[in-house]
């Protein structure tokens, strides 16, 4: 695969009230992952992509080959797209073979049973399963069952795979396997990768690149690591577990909602002006100075217990200092944050 096999697409969807309007790059030998919350519209894309829906507006193309054009009416059909598809239910025919199951693609293609099949073998192998080739997907485990169906995606040789919260139903070490499975994959083939994902490991350990859909728009995209160490969507901050507040500044500090007072330190825009702050929950301070705020929930954290306060703060607690405090829902607490642990940039228009 080449620069020739970049994934481009622009599509708008119209559903009703909803309207998907997004844009999306995936290069060979690369993995993009889509996240965002439910009916954000991140199924919708990849059906575009993969031709099983034809949008109002826009174009995919994988090079200059245009699969979809809207302007145009041009739609090739799926099976001639060079586009696979990998989603959290494996979908292999329950009546073949691992081998057969993987060899269908090549034959669907053109290619002769005998090749297919030789093929299929090397893709078994490439898999870990080169010993269950015989075994019917009713005798294979489920982490089993998707790697057939990883190996049957790709060995068409797509110049595009399309990646639906595969690893959803999946134990914790079976989907860490898998995920290493898919990198090396991809990698190995050079095959543009699009990933839907819900899980914030799929991200971290798999993408080259992030985009954020919110609502049926990219509200952020870019590296994984910078995104998510610093996020400019409310969505996104959730997902990382960082703060974000919106408000407007005064006297170098943000004032936001519920009383919550940020300091921004020397670099602090204008007073008046409307801006955003983003500081993890371990850096929020709960004291005698700072903000008055009130718990609203607790909860198990990862290395102690998470409060919740009002504005949406959370808060990450030792178990010892959450011992020492009435974390009661409603029981008042002053939070604080030192500057140096902001980032504060200017506030998207409302």
């Amino acid at each position: 695969m080449t620069a020739e096999s970049t994934l481009h697409a622009r599509v708008v969807v119209r559903r009703g009230a909803f309207v998907l309007d997004a844009e999306i790059e995936a290069r060979p030998g690369r993995i993009v992952a889509v996240v965002g919350p439910n009916g954000a519209g991140k199924s919708t894309l990849l059906d575009a992509i993969a031709g099983l829906l034809m949008p109002d507006e826009g174009r995919v193309a994988i090079g200059d080959r245009v699969l979809t054009d809207a302007a145009t009416g041009r739609r090739v059909r799926p099976e001639h797209r060079s586009v696979g598809l990998l989603g959290q239910d494996p979908l292999v025919f329950p009546h073949l073979s691992a081998l057969e199951n993987v060899a269908f693609g090549p034959r669907s293609s053109g290619t002769s049973a005998r090749d297919a099949r030789r093929a299929a073998a090397t893709w078994l192998e490439a898999v870990g399963l080169a010993d269950l080739a015989d075994r019917r997907p009713d005798a294979l485990s489920g982490g089993q069952r998707q790697r057939v169906a990883l190996a049957r995606a790709l060995a068409p040789r797509p110049a595009v795979v399309l990646l639906d919260e595969p690893f959803a139903q999946l134990d914790v070490r079976t989907a860490a396997e898998l995920r290493d499975l898919v990198r090396e994959q991809v990698r190995r083939t050079g095959t543009a990768a699009v990933l839907v994902t819900h899980d914030l490991v799929d991200a971290l350990t798999l993408a080259d690149h992030v985009v954020v859909l919110h609502d049926g728009r990219v509200v952020e995209e870019g590296d994984v690591l910078a995104v998510l160490t610093d996020p400019a969507h409310p969505f996104t901050a959730a997902l990382a577990g960082v703060n974000l507040v919106v408000g407007t500044m005064s006297d170098g500090a943000l004032v936001g909602p519920g009383g919550v007072v940020v300091p921004c330190g020397p670099d602090a825009p204008p007073p008046g002006s409307r801006a955003q702050v983003t500081f993890a929950p371990a850096a929020v301070r709960v004291g005698a100075a700072g903000w008055e705020t009130r718990v609203v929930d607790v909860e198990n954290g990862a290395t102690g217990v998470r409060v919740r306060t009002t504005a949406d703060v959370v808060v990450d607690l030792a178990p010892a200092a959450a011992a020492a405090l009435d974390l009661r829902v409603g029981s008042p607490l002053r939070l604080a944050v030192d500057p140096g642990d902001v980032r504060v940039r200017p506030a998207p228009p409302a």
